[in-house]
């Protein structure tokens, strides 16, 4: 078993930035900037054959700015640990606090949550992604995570149906792929944002995957209003997960008043 991790290098800067305890990965041609990192993310996994056994994972060059963590972190997580993949995502109140990563999108980006929500229900029409309930053992942001072949094979068959929509372009869908939304002070294309969550829909829809989270409480907060609530974040997160693996009422009830209370703080 090896651990395969690659950080995305688009110039000689960020190439000379990025650690080097991970391999790195060539997308000097970027050759479609429009898709962001699932355009060299996406060429290797189609042009090389994974081996079964063996971890794999694609980091931004922000992954150190994002996360505060080396490959040293990373790489003894992993080691101390057997499982299908690994989670590295930053953003503890970008988890904990909204239902999921639709709710989520619909703060940063409001004109993308149904985008998201249709490309979800081409995945899986038999389920309502509105109503998935996520926490941060299931959710990723940044694409921040490590996982075996087996895993990368259901995200890039599920990734393949959405950009094979986003190229041809001839449906309502394409479109609102296509455009673009607001992101960091500029304009992104939708879709890449939507490929984002895809593994968060993987993982908080399939039980069959076992997943570890390196502490996200451990990890850099977003810059966002509910971030300096961390004890109540905290518990917000613990009753999606109970409420995620027994279905009791009850955590969900008080994980509403929970989040009810924080907004009327807020609106003080």
């Amino acid at each position: 078993m090896s651990i395969n991790i690659f950080q995305i290098f688009y110039s000689d800067l960020t190439k000379n930035q990025n650690d080097h305890g991970f391999l790195q990965l060539d997308n000097l041609a970027n050759d479609r900037p429009d898709w962001r990192e699932y355009w060299p993310i996406r060429k290797f996994l189609i042009e090389n054959q994974l081996n079964s056994d063996d971890y794999y994972g694609f980091f931004s060059p922000k992954f150190m700015q994002k996360t505060g963590l080396g490959s040293k972190d990373v790489f003894e997580f992993i080691q101390s640990r057997e499982g299908d993949a690994f989670l590295f995502s930053p953003f503890f109140d970008q988890s904990a606090f909204p239902m999921n990563v639709l709710e989520q999108s619909a703060a940063q980006h409001k004109d993308l949550q149904s985008t998201i929500e249709e490309s979800f229900r081409l995945l899986d029409p038999s389920i309502n992604a509105s109503t998935i309930l996520m926490n941060s053992s299931n959710t990723i942001f940044c694409n921040f995570f490590v996982a075996k072949k087996k895993f990368w094979d259901t995200w890039l068959t599920y990734c393949e149906l959405i950009f094979s929509i986003a190229e041809k372009n001839d449906s309502a869908l394409g479109r609102s792929l296509n455009a673009n939304t607001n992101h960091d002070g500029g304009l992104a294309p939708a879709k890449v944002f939507v490929i984002e969550r895809v593994a968060s829909f993987i993982f908080s829809t399939q039980s069959q995957w076992k997943v570890h989270a390196f502490n996200p409480m451990a990890l850099p907060y977003a810059n966002s209003h509910v971030a300096k609530f961390k004890d109540e974040l905290c518990i917000l997160d613990s009753l999606k997960v109970a409420y995620s693996k027994n279905n009791f009422s009850d955590y969900l009830r008080i994980y509403n008043k929970v989040r009810s209370d924080i907004i009327k703080q807020l609106q003080l």
